[in-house]
């Protein structure tokens, strides 16, 4: 008797739920694909081109718990009535990303942290590529790790993870596992409990064993405090600003210094990336290159040529003396607070959106010393007005879109000021993504 298919259900039809449908499908999978929303063309094609059934507009309820095994995408809480009626009657519910796990044997180096991740994750990726290892980029960042599974084959994965996808993944290892910082962020989707957001965090760490690497920042509090709950298998490597106590890797007389586990430096003036935020972005690349054993050479050059990232503190142009600076993937107050300590001249602030309980007391410091004026964007600013106001700087408030903040900020600044979008909240009150917000300010500062 032919041996019984397993039944997989794919929730969500983005990059994340696509990818995984035809990983499921190529290992002969009965899959199919329920999204309660309408599927981009793009990926309706990809399923189509893989013969995988789909809805979209809703779930069959009754076909999606039949399911042996559901792939739920990160966009989806844990909370939904179905993915909870799933897991009452035992269904496992698990990532994309551990899915794909369950079918390479390529080395993993994945990144999360509340701040720093992309530019950590792309400069990683960036170091590798240079050095001629083979591989691949996938997670948060943009590209399906499933898909890339199915389809390709690599020897390294570098995975941006954010906590959504850790959230669902139970056996999957990090052979090196990057944790920048863990600051307040998402606690909408967390019960508003930090500790719930902490743990989340802490699961890239789960499953790693002696051969492994976990690279983290030496003066994050809530870090070192984990770490003496967990018992963590894996070799630590320690990073911080100056050289400290337990640090590997630190700035010592203008010198960056990996002393782990091969002895590497440079000078620290030939990093492509400034500010003290992207210091550590760079130290934690360099231990990673480092610990897969990437020769120094390499890991200098790469690390001197990076161009950095796209919607992260990137410069956009000058008008009439006024700089522009697109950091709309500042999605947190913690972000915000980077960016801010990077500004070297005053600052017009454009902030607000969708806020995820956000406490604004983080930036209030910076934003007395740095800004000049303030301009909220979005579609309830009540909270912006109430905590910024009482400073007494001039003030614009935009409901409309990015064309009116853009105008109303120039308006605002003086030359030798810096415009800066960097808003703290979600993009989803006026905005598809933070990159939507981002192309539409670069486009709207070009117009000036």
């Amino acid at each position: 008797m032919a041996e019984k298919r397993k039944k997989i259900v794919i929730l969500g039809a983005g990059e994340s739920g696509a990818g995984a449908a035809v990983l499921a499908r190529v290992k002969g999978m009965d899959t199919f694909v329920s999204d309660a929303g309408s599927i981009k063309e793009k990926y309706r094609q990809l399923l189509q081109r893989y013969d995988i059934p789909y809805e979209e507009g809703g779930h069959t309820e009754q076909r999606v718990l039949q399911a042996d095994e559901v792939v739920k995408s990160p966009g989806i809480p844990t909370d939904a009535p179905l993915v909870k009626k799933l897991r009452e009657q035992g269904t496992p519910v698990i990532s994309e990303i551990e899915l794909a796990g369950r079918y390479t044997d390529a080395k993993m180096v994945c990144i999360t942290g509340s701040n720093g991740k992309t530019t950590t994750t792309s400069l990683i990726y960036h170091i590798f590529r240079s050095a001629g290892l083979n591989v691949g980029l996938a997670g948060n960042i943009g590209r399906s790790l499933a898909l890339q599974v199915a389809t390709e084959k690599h020897d390294y994965y570098v995975i941006e993870l954010s906590s959504f996808q850790l959230d669902n993944m139970y056996s999957f290892r990090a052979n090196i596992a990057v944790l920048m910082n863990i600051t307040p962020d998402h606690l909408d989707r967390y019960g508003h409990c930090m500790q719930n957001y902490v743990n989340a965090k802490f699961r890239i760490t789960q499953n790693q064993t002696e051969e492994d690497a976990f690279v983290y920042w030496n003066d994050d509090p809530i870090i070192r405090r984990e770490l003496q709950r967990h018992g963590l298998k894996a070799r630590l490597y320690p990073f911080a600003a100056v050289k400290e106590e337990g640090a590997i890797a630190y700035v010592e007389d203008g010198e960056v210094e990996i002393t782990q586990p091969i002895a590497f430096n440079m000078e620290q003036e030939e990093l492509a990336l400034r500010g003290t935020h992207n210091l550590y972005n760079s130290l934690a690349a360099g231990i990673s290159a480092n610990v897969a054993g990437i020769r120094k050479e390499y890991i200098r050059k790469a690390l001197a040529d990076f161009k950095g990232v796209e919607h992260r503190l990137e410069p956009v142009c000058k008008v009439r003396g006024v700089s522009f600076v697109n950091d709309s993937k500042a999605t947190n107050v913690n972000s915000c607070w980077y960016a801010l300590q990077s500004m070297t001249t005053p600052t017009v602030l454009i902030l607000g959106g969708k806020d995820k309980g956000n406490d604004y007391r983080e930036i209030e410091q910076l934003v007395r010393e740095k800004c000049v004026a303030l301009v909220y964007l979005g579609l309830h600013n009540e909270k912006l007005h109430q905590f910024f106001d009482p400073m007494g700087l001039p003030v614009a408030d935009v409901q409309t879109g990015m064309e009116e903040a853009v105008r109303a900020a120039y308006r605002l600044a003086k030359p030798g000021d810096t415009v800066l979008l960097s808003p703290c909240c979600a993009s989803f009150d006026l905005f598809k993504s933070y990159e939507d917000r981002g192309d539409q300010f670069k486009r709207y500062v070009r117009a000036l």
